[in-house]
């Protein structure tokens, strides 16, 4: 493992034979996104704290939300803040409840047309994301995750690398927006 990929929390990585596949341009990214038939964007709570660049975080992932057409599951307190920007979430849950609805095969997922082919992750705590992306890698073998917070998360399908500059992540983001 690089010294780059060393991912932010280090036990318990070594469980398992699949790592995530890193993903540096956001090109590659909006490809996996428009790809997916059933995509859902999963918001925590450190997209309201948080900024990059001049935006909050919740105002980039309701970005990506709209231009790739995704529904939201809102998660911890989230609810309250994506609505008061005018925008309704498909669903709120704990991050606990969406992995374990995400896991069962037989979930009609949030708009009860099929359960979720890929699911993106942004600004779910690490220690609760990485136990979360570990769940749904070992339970749910055919749902692909994508992580866009700038940690790299071994258990993902999909992550970034350990983005320490803020203008590579900012970069990413809008290349990212662009192409979807």
């Amino acid at each position: 493992m690089s010294k780059n990929l060393k991912p932010f929390h280090t036990v318990n990585i070594l469980t398992g034979t699949k790592s995530s596949h890193v993903v540096e341009e956001g090109s590659e990214y909006a490809k996996l996104i428009k790809k997916a038939k059933r995509p859902l964007l999963v918001v925590g709570p450190r997209c309201l704290n948080q900024t990059l660049g001049d935006k909050p975080l919740l105002d980039w992932a309701l970005e990506i939300s709209q231009k790739a057409q995704i529904p939201i599951c809102a998660t911890a307190h989230t609810q309250k803040d994506i609505l008061a920007k005018k925008i309704t979430p498909e669903c709120s849950f704990e991050v606990v409840e969406i992995i374990n609805c995400l896991k069962n095969p037989e979930w009609l997922g949030v708009k009860g047309e099929g359960n979720h082919d890929l699911v993106l992750f942004f600004g779910i705590r690490t220690d609760l994301a990485n136990a979360g992306l570990s769940t749904l890698k070992h339970y749910a073998p055919a749902l692909k995750t994508l992580t866009l917070c700038n940690y790299y998360f071994p258990h993902a399908t999909y992550s970034l690398p350990n983005i320490t500059n803020e203008e590579k992540w900012l970069e990413f983001l809008n290349n990212l927006v662009a192409n979807l």
